[in-house]
């Protein structure tokens, strides 16, 4: 198993944070992991994105020029990542900001409203676990149970009674989101 994967969105929005809990995660489930975050003097409001690759074998380099997976958060980080999915990839995107959808038909195309559910849930700090939690249901590479033991473990302890509403939050994004698109199967 070996997952690229790029998540990209506005600074604050929690990019590093999904990054970051993911690679935790994989750590904890045996994975090799690589964590690579690139982000300017712009962190707060400005665009800023992660690179996350998860693998049962070691990684070679953290440098990746197609994804099988994109998480876009807005629409400058949908203009610069939809076309570096690999065909038979996955994006994702979050509705909030987004004005221009995904155009490929050669993906699979999700939709994740996190950032309408974080705010039902009278929260919007949980955007980012709404939205890594969609892609669990999506692409499952490593454990719940793991990433909740990720998220104890980059939290700072006096975030710890936060945890329930984060693990719920998990779940919500497994919950709400849904296919828009099924990539094009070529036939030779």
């Amino acid at each position: 198993m070996l997952q690229e994967i790029v998540i990209s969105g506005f600074g604050g929005q929690g990019v590093l944070s999904i990054g970051k809990i993911l690679a935790y995660s994989g750590i904890m489930g045996g994975k090799e992991v690589s964590w690579f975050p690139a982000y300017g003097p712009e962190q707060r409001g400005g665009t800023a994105n992660v690179t996350v690759i998860v693998s049962d074998t070691p990684i070679s380099s953290p440098i990746v020029d197609q994804y099988d997976i994109a998480i876009v958060l807005n629409q400058p980080s949908m203009e610069k990542f939809e076309n570096k999915v690999k065909p038979g990839g996955t994006l994702i995107y979050d509705t909030y900001g987004i004005h221009k959808s995904a155009q490929r038909k050669d993906i699979d195309i999700y939709r994740i409203d996190a950032m309408d559910e974080s705010m039902k849930m009278e929260n919007t700090k949980v955007f980012n676990m709404i939205v890594l939690g969609g892609l669990l249901k999506v692409a499952p590479m490593v454990q719940v149970e793991n990433v909740i033991e990720g998220l104890r473990k980059s939290l700072p302890e006096r975030h710890h009674h936060l945890l329930p509403m984060n693990e719920k939050a998990i779940f919500r994004g497994m919950e709400t989101i849904s296919q828009e698109q099924k990539a094009e199967v070529c036939k030779a």
